[in-house]
C-alpha cells in the first residue's frame, strides 16, 4: 500500500454540529464526545472490555472528574449512547458489566489536541489501543488505532484493514468495494515502512456485505479487518 494515496474530505460544520447531540451533560466536548470516542473504541475491540486503561491529556487531564468525562468514557465502554441516563452512575455500574478500569492523566502533551483520550482495552486475547480527540459539539476524530494514523469520524461505516504493503492493493480493495456498491467517502493509508505492515482506513456511505467482508479476510496478505458501522445507530 502506498502511503501517499489518500482522499481526505474537508471538515464541514452544520447546525447540528454547533448545537451538539442530545446528551447527558454538562459539556458536549467533555461528555458527549467522550462517550462517542469510547463507543468507537468498544466497536473496534468488538465487545465490552474486561480491562480499560484510560489516559486523559491536556484539558481533559485537568477537568475529567469535574466535567464527568470519567463517567462518560466508562458509560461509552459499556455501549451507553450519549443520551443514556445511566451515564451518571456508570462508575458504579462498571462491575456489573465485568469492566475494571484505571485512569491516568497527562497535563502537558503539547503535540496533542487539547481534548485527547488514549484507551487501551482488553477482552480475553483481544486488545486494542485507540487515540481519540473530542472536537466539540459531540464531533470526534479517531486519530490512531494500534499506533497507526487513522483519522476517521465514526459517523460512517468504517473499514480498517491491516495488511502487508502489497503493490496494487489499494486499487484492488477499492474495486472490490465498488462491486459491492459501497461508495467510499474517505480513504487514508499509513504504514510502518516500505514493504511493512500497513493500515488502510475506509469510510463508506453504506454497509458492506458479509460475503465481501469474508472474501477480503481470506486474502493471504490481509492480516486483520475491523468493520464498524455508524456508532450512533
Amino acid at each position: 500500500m502506498a502511503s501517499t494515496y489518500s482522499q481526505i474530505m474537508a471538515e464541514k460544520s452544520s447546525i447540528f454540529d454547533m448545537i451538539g447531540p442530545v446528551m447527558i451533560g454538562p459539556s458536549s466536548s467533555h461528555t458527549a464526545g467522550v462517550v462517542r470516542i469510547a463507543r468507537a473504541a468498544l466497536k473496534l475491540l468488538g465487545d465490552i472490555p474486561e480491562e480499560a486503561e484510560i489516559t486523559f491529556y491536556n484539558s481533559f487531564a485537568r477537568t475529567y472528574e469535574g466535567h464527568s468525562s470519567d463517567r462518560a468514557v466508562i458509560g461509552g465502554l459499556m455501549d451507553f449512547k450519549t443520551d443514556d441516563k445511566r451515564i451518571k452512575n456508570s462508575l458504579d455500574l462498571a462491575g456489573e458489566f465485568g469492566l475494571s478500569y484505571k485512569f491516568k492523566s497527562v497535563g502537558n502533551a503539547s503535540t496533542m489536541h487539547p481534548n485527547t483520550i488514549r484507551l487501551v482495552l482488553k477482552k480475553g486475547e483481544k486488545q486494542i489501543e485507540v487515540l481519540g480527540e473530542s472536537k466539540g459539539g459531540g464531533i470526534i476524530n479517531i486519530a490512531e488505532v494500534n499506533g497507526f494514523k487513522a483519522d476517521f469520524t465514526a459517523n460512517l461505516h468504517t473499514l480498517i484493514i491491516f495488511a502487508d504493503d502489497v503493490k496494487g492493493s489499494i486499487a484492488f480493495i477499492a474495486n472490490i468495494l465498488a462491486h459491492d456498491e459501497c461508495n467510499i467517502a474517505t480513504m487514508s493509508v499509513s504504514r510502518k515502512g516500505k514493504n511493512d505492515l500497513a493500515c488502510q482506513v475506509i469510510e463508506m456511505d453504506s454497509g458492506i456485505k458479509g460475503v465481501t467482508l469474508a472474501y477480503l479476510e481470506s486474502l493471504s496478505w490481509v492480516k486483520q479487518i475491523i468493520y464498524i458501522p455508524d456508532i450512533d445507530k
